[in-house]
């Protein structure tokens, strides 16, 4: 690993992580139908890894995925929209139901925050958040419900979390720009 890059947590170290999120899903549950909509990229697989493991502490649970588009950076950080772009499956129905909003990491909050403005509109029982990583920078009022580690680095670094299929190995690592030259 480059010598600005740091392994925080490692596979077996993430599946006590999603362990821990399915029960504080679990704990949100009260019969409501509930949907984890995964924002793409990386907060749709964690939505379905929060799915299995959710299913192992409630298996009659009515839970289900769904995917959203939200996107305001590129992966590499790259400004892509000078506000949150968000593009919803047409036939994706939430009235009534339970939303669990999964993502990578929660930084400041404006993609969270733009999201839960967009589903205030679809009519839903309720709203959450789950995320694998807070770093608890909010620059909106935006918290999330399920956690998975908070970790509280500088402003300057940045958290990547790596994410099957999208990387080979499920991981947190931290990068520190500039630090390896």
């Amino acid at each position: 690993m480059p010598a600005d890059r740091y392994r925080l947590y490692d596979a077996t170290d993430l599946d006590a992580v999603i362990d821990s999120m399915a029960r504080q899903t679990v704990a949100l549950l009260d019969g409501t139908p509930t949907t984890l909509l995964g924002m793409l990229r990386r907060g749709a697989p964690l939505a379905q890894r929060l799915l299995q493991a959710v299913r192992g502490y409630a298996p009659n649970a009515d839970v289900a995925c769904a995917d959203l588009m939200v996107k305001r950076y590129a992966d590499d950080l790259e400004l892509l929209y000078p506000q949150t772009h968000l593009e919803a499956p047409p036939d994706l129905v939430l009235r009534g139901h339970r939303v669990i909003v999964v993502d990578d990491v929660l930084y400041q909050g404006l993609s969270l925050f733009r999201v839960f403005e967009w589903l205030r509109t679809q009519d839903v029982a309720a709203l959450h958040a789950a995320v694998l990583v807070d770093r608890q920078r909010y620059v909106v009022p935006i918290r999330a419900d399920v956690v998975g580690v908070t970790l509280k680095i500088a402003p300057g670094d940045v958290i990547e979390c790596n994410v099957p299929p999208y990387e080979a190995e499920f991981a947190i690592d931290l990068w520190r720009p500039g630090a390896g030259g």
